[in-house]
C-alpha cells in the first residue's frame, strides 16, 4: 500500500484531510499494482529547505507525488499532517478556506504534480 493523504473541502468550506492508501488490487509475484488512469498533465517542481506557502487552495484536482523533502500541512481549524518521501497527496480541495504548508528538515522539496481530469478517482482508500 501507498500512504496517502485526501485533502478536501467539508460542507463549512473548510479544509479538511484523512489519512489513507492508495488502492493496489493487481499483480503478481510479489508485485501490487494500481490501476492506470490518464493523467491531464505532469510536471515536476523543487521548493528550497524552509520553504513555505500561505493559506491556499489546491489549484487542480491533483496528485502530489512526495520525491524528497518532509512537510508539515496545517488546515484552519490547526489540524496537522506530515508528508513525507514516498508519500501521495490527493489534494481536491479546490475551493474554502485552504491549506499552508512548511518544510521541516534541510532536505528541498521535489515533487510530481499529476493534473487528474474532472470525475477522476484516483484508487484513494480512507483509512479503517
Amino acid at each position: 500500500m501507498i500512504r496517502c493523504i485526501r485533502l478536501s473541502t467539508n460542507n463549512q468550506e473548510s479544509s479538511v484531510f484523512e489519512e489513507g492508501y492508495l488502492a493496489l488490487p493487481g499483480g503478481h509475484e510479489g508485485d501490487a499494482i494500481g490501476q492506470a488512469f490518464a493523467a491531464a498533465s505532469v510536471s515536476f517542481r523543487e521548493t528550497l529547505p524552509s520553504g513555505t506557502l500561505d493559506w491556499h487552495t489546491a489549484p487542480a484536482h491533483q496528485l502530489v507525488l512526495t520525491l524528497g523533502g518532509t512537510l508539515e500541512f496545517r488546515t484552519r481549524q490547526g489540524e496537522t499532517f506530515v508528508i513525507r518521501p514516498g508519500d501521495v497527496l490527493l489534494a481536491e480541495d479546490t475551493t474554502g478556506s485552504g491549506h499552508r504548508w512548511r518544510l521541516i528538515g534541510d532536505e528541498p522539496w521535489r515533487r510530481a504534480y499529476v493534473i487528474l481530469p474532472a470525475g477522476m478517482e484516483a484508487g484513494f482508500t480512507p483509512r479503517a
